[in-house]
């Protein structure tokens, strides 16, 4: 694709305007009505407590199944996004700009000191714009930065599934991209079935919702991580029978270490006397769990999360470095992630986070780092 054909194929039209803003309705009004799971998220600085209503499951089994029956009647194209990636992919990133804009101004303008809007303005405009003024913005009753996150992972399926659809038309289908699909789309099944844990990610209570959060779940999530599908689709890839199993394997492995650190944590936080592994507990000051996964390594989640990245390009060989840019890409963020992480809990826990990094002195990957 030349200059020309690629400035044209990013090049809004109405089509691909309509098909996001109906995502995005779909998403608040249904996603609004739609029953699910009450969970009490984390408590906030200021003392409040956001509920959140975690019904994404239904909500994604749901609009799957409103697609495939569009698609059943005509009217709906299956490889919609598909042959129209580019021009979602710039209206997305245009959308993202607006938001992060109006976003920035709600901050400004806010004047509530009792509850999670309180803004928080530096005085510098790109660092409060990239960064975002307030923790967790709401807009009609929805928690925006809830809203973004699932919005990411749900356009990340949906990509996927019309890529699988393009493959489908093309007759390209092999073992590389069933195995890439069958990854990706249990990746994302089980994100949304354990979607409370969510609540209390680093995202989520500390993470300030600006243009980083924005494009990064509306952009970054579903095109980005959608690539090595993109690069199946024009590139054949002959697996091997052991190549294969290999990578099966690396993504079962990251899945048990990524769902179980995860799901420690959770149940720890809810229950500090809940055995772990069979055991009681070894909890450090009272409040850092040091068993299981978190005694093994201090983000321990963040290794699973790098082999599941892993384990969804492997399916693409070894011919390209392009596929693989996203686990190199998650590699670079959760170190730098890991790092700020580490001095936000030094700061919160002092002698007792002193005391779980001598007892635990791995950062994510246990006798190397």
């Amino acid at each position: 694709m030349d200059f020309a054909s690629t400035i044209t194929a990013l090049t809004p039209s109405w089509i691909s305007v309509f098909v996001l803003l109906s995502f995005f309705a779909y998403l608040a009004i249904v996603g609004s009505v739609l029953l699910g799971k009450l969970v009490a998220g984390v408590t906030l600085p200021d003392g409040a407590q956001i509920q959140y209503t975690c019904n994404g499951l239904k909500l994604l089994i749901l609009l799957v199944g409103l697609l495939g029956i569009g698609v059943a009647l005509n009217l709906i194209s299956p490889t919609v996004i598909a042959n129209r990636g580019l021009e979602l992919l710039s209206v997305t990133f245009l959308f993202s700009i607006v938001v992060t804009l109006l976003l920035y101004v709600a901050g400004c303008m806010s004047r509530d000191q009792s509850s999670s809007l309180k803004p928080h303005i530096s005085g510098n405009f790109i660092h409060d714009w990239w960064f975002g003024i307030q923790l967790n913005p709401h807009f009609a009753g929805i928690d925006l930065k809830f809203f973004f996150v699932r919005a990411g992972m749900m356009g990340w399926l949906l990509i996927n599934l019309s890529i699988l659809a393009k493959s489908l038309q093309d007759k390209s289908l092999d073992t590389s991209m069933i195995l890439y699909q069958l990854f990706v789309s249990f990746y994302i099944l089980d994100y949304f079935f354990y979607e409370e844990y969510m609540t209390s990610t680093w995202d989520i209570i500390a993470e300030r919702l600006g243009f980083m959060l924005v494009f990064g779940d509306l952009v970054w999530i579903p095109f980005t991580f959608s690539i090595q599908g993109w690069w199946l689709l024009s590139n054949k890839v002959e697996l091997t029978t052991a190549a294969a199993i290999a990578n099966c394997l690396v993504f079962l492995i990251g899945y048990c270490v990524f769902r179980g650190a995860n799901k420690q944590k959770h149940i720890f936080k809810k229950n500090p006397k809940a055995l772990i592994w069979g055991r009681p507990p070894k909890v450090i000051g009272g409040k850092l769990l040091a068993s299981g996964y978190w005694g093994m390594a201090r983000h321990c989640n963040y290794l699973g999360d790098l082999l599941l990245a892993l384990s969804f390009s492997l399916p693409c060989g070894a011919s390209s470095p392009v596929p693989y840019f996203y686990p190199i890409y998650l590699f670079i963020l959760l170190i730098w992630r890991e790092r700020r992480d580490e001095a936000r809990c030094s700061e919160k826990y002092k002698e007792i986070w002193a005391e779980y990094c001598k007892f635990v002195p791995w950062r994510i990957l246990p006798y190397v780092y």
